[in-house]
């Protein structure tokens, strides 16, 4: 399957990769990798769009690379005006135009949405993504929601890799009503001893860690785990011992038959009654 190749391939690689590349070359490797970013040149031109999203540009200064930093975002809003605002985390690979799917599928469910592109992906700052970057560009997201829409009842969602930078983003603040993460993991060691080879000893190599599962005992807001029986690339049973760990108000839905790709919209049905019983909310 071309998801499970995804990650099975670069991370067995990391082991003979050691033999032939120092501390920096093996990270960025791993970035690479890990991320599959591709941005968008500059000089590609943009049609005006028609899809009911706006484009959003945040800027902000990194303290982690010491570089002015551009984010392009899409921000859908509700005919709700009072709608909650929800930020939208996507994984690796698809960046927001490549998600848009997904977008519309929690703005259906009553959300405003602002998807944002961390570093690297798409037309954001063509710069390398790391895990400590992609950390701060979703903090830079997520103080232009809490600034442009104060009043809002603002939630988090993160799928697959995005849901890792969900729960730290959700361990920060706290000021966030709810924590939703789709197809995510407790960490990317876990990931990769999940899989065929994940007997080999490189876990030790892997410096892209997204531990999740030391992180969620710190998230306060209530979190909901969405996982599909049938998700090949990450298992569910990551997603149950994340939601395992969680200390705060929680509730884990199993969509049944859900991929990795599919469940946000097999399981649109669970996803309300969810939010309606976790977080007060009847969308």
């Amino acid at each position: 399957m071309q998801t499970s190749i995804r990650w099975r391939w670069p991370l067995m690689a990391l082991l003979a990769a050691a033999l032939f590349a120092g501390c920096e070359g093996l990270d960025t490797q791993q970035r690479k990798w890990i991320f599959m970013a591709r941005a968008v040149p500059a000089s590609q031109e943009q049609q005006a769009r028609d899809d009911g999203m706006t484009d959003v540009w945040i800027e902000h200064h990194s303290s982690a690379s010491g570089s002015a930093v551009k984010l392009h975002a899409l921000w859908m809003p509700n005919d709700n005006p009072r709608a909650p605002a929800l930020l939208y985390l996507h994984g690796a690979r698809r960046d927001i135009e490549a998600s848009a799917f997904r977008i519309r599928q929690m703005h259906d469910l009553g959300f405003s949405v602002l998807a944002v592109d961390y570093r690297g992906f798409g037309r954001s700052t063509d710069e390398l993504p790391s895990e400590p970057l992609v950390y701060e560009d979703a903090r830079a997201a997520w103080g232009w929601l809490a600034k442009a829409h104060p009043d809002r009842p603002r939630y988090i969602f993160g799928h697959s890799l995005g849901g890792a930078i969900g729960v730290q983003l959700a361990s920060e603040v706290d000021d966030a009503q709810g924590l939703i993460v789709e197809g995510t993991f407790t960490s990317i060691p876990e990931v990769f001893q999940t899989m065929k080879w994940g007997w080999l000893p490189i876990t030790a190599l892997i410096t892209q860690r997204f531990d999740s599962l030391s992180k969620i005992e710190r998230v306060k807001a209530p979190v909901l785990v969405v996982h599909g029986s049938r998700d090949g690339l990450i298992r569910p049973s990551l997603g149950r011992a994340l939601y395992e760990r969680a200390k705060a108000r929680k509730k884990f839905v199993l969509v049944e038959g859900g991929t990795h790709w599919s469940t946000n919209a097999l399981g649109q049905v669970q996803y309300r009654e969810a939010m309606k019983e976790l977080f007060g909310l009847a969308l």
